[in-house]
């Protein structure tokens, strides 16, 4: 596993314990990480909705210093799956 995706995990273990519903971030060259009710993990389990980023992105985004929805208007955040689900994973990254 990626320094990337470990970092991630950490990142993400709590704030998303007990998320309603299932999400994966492909981060470009990295991995996958998977998150539902129990929290983040690396995985690339099937997920109502995957995002995908570059490495600079996802980061900024977990650090508060990208805006998800710029992201995903620039194009530099990609949306596959429910909208809905994107946008509960935005308000527990915000």
């Amino acid at each position: 596993m990626s320094k990337v995706i470990e970092g991630a995990v950490a990142a993400l273990a709590e704030k998303a314990k007990g998320f309603d519903g299932t999400a994966k971030f492909v981060i470009e060259g990295e991995g996958s990480v998977y998150i539902d009710e129990n929290g983040a993990r690396a995985g690339d389990d099937e997920a109502e909705v995957t995002l995908t980023a570059n490495r600079e992105t996802f980061e900024g985004i977990l650090s508060g210093d990208v805006n998800p929805t710029t992201a995903f208007m620039t194009g530099k955040l990609k949306v596959d799956g429910s909208m809905g689900t994107a946008m509960k994973l935005g308000a527990l990254l915000s």
